[in-house]
């Protein structure tokens, strides 16, 4: 796998900990990592986690 240019969200606490870091890679993908734990990451494709965010922003998980 190519090296990945992890970006803190921007709704990260900005302090130690607490922060969520997105890396885009090829076909496309997502890759979503907790920065306390760098090594634990997962990927998905921008649909299926545009339909994630939408559910979790009505409540609905």
């Amino acid at each position: 796998m190519p090296q990945l240019a992890w970006q803190k969200s921007s709704f990260s606490t900005g302090g130690e900990g607490e922060c969520v870091e997105v890396a885009i890679s090829a076909p496309p993908l997502i890759h979503l990592r907790e920065s306390d734990h760098p090594h634990r990451m997962t990927a998905t494709t921008p649909h299926a986690l545009a339909h994630l965010l939408h559910a979790v922003k009505r409540g609905d998980l």
